[in-house]
This record gives structure tokens, sequence and C-alpha cells, in this order.
């Protein structure tokens, strides 16, 4: 039951935010072998001086916060890190230098919902698509 929570500079409308909640949990679906139901996500923005990253370039600033389930690989938390960064450059106008992604991960019981608490998890427990849980 990951969360996905992204902090920028950029202005985004209603339109833009859907687009972005959508694009992210596409990608961490396919990047992450998982089904989507369980992903949250939010958005927050801020004025350009209540955010700064030592080597940004001119232009908006966006880090996400991905609060995930252990388990996943490097290789896996990178490709998604690198997908999620450049749709923030394509649509968003989000130098890539100015894109951040933070990874903290929990055991499984550290992820709840109303309906459901989240197993612990082991990659050589997925099939295919990785656990749908």
């Amino acid at each position: 039951m990951p969360h996905l929570a992204l902090d920028t500079t950029a202005d985004p409308t209603d339109a833009d935010r859907r687009a972005f909640s959508e694009a992210v949990t596409d990608i961490y679906g396919a990047e992450m072998r998982t089904s989507t139901g369980h992903i949250a996500v939010t958005i927050r923005e801020h004025p350009p001086s209540a955010m700064s990253l030592g080597r940004a370039v001119e232009g908006p600033l966006a880090v996400l916060d991905a609060d995930v389930r252990r388990g996943r690989s490097f290789e896996r938390r990178r490709s998604f890190a690198l997908a999620v960064i450049d749709w923030l450059a394509a649509e968003w106008a989000v130098p890539r230098p100015n894109g951040k992604i933070v990874f903290t991960e929990h055991d499984g019981d550290q992820l709840m919902g109303a309906d459901r608490v989240g197993e612990e998890w082991s990659p050589d427990e997925a099939g295919p698509m990785g656990p749908t849980r």
C-alpha cells in the first residue's frame, strides 16, 4: 500500500494533478510489478521560496516521497524514479536536475487501510506481476 507524495513548486491545473496521479500510479504498477488499486497519491504545491534543492537549475522543483513496502530491488526503485522524473520533465516542464525521489521502506504491517493491513512480502513470493496485496 504505497503512498506517493509529491511536493512541487510547479503550478499544476486540476487536470495536471489528475494526470500526474494516474501516471505515477501506472508507472509504479509497471515498474514495481504490482496491481494499482492500493496506491495512494498526494500532491502538495508550494511557493518557490518554500522549497530548495541544492543542485537545482532554473524552473520548478519536484520531490516525490515514496513510502513503500520493503523488498523492491535497487533496479526497480531506480527505474521508477527515472520514469517519474522523465514524466515530470515532459509534462510539467520540471528540469531533470530539479526532480528528486526519496524512498522510505516499511514493513508490511506499517501500511494500513480501513479494510486491510499490509502483509510481509518478499520478491521470492511474487508471481510474474509481483505482489497484489
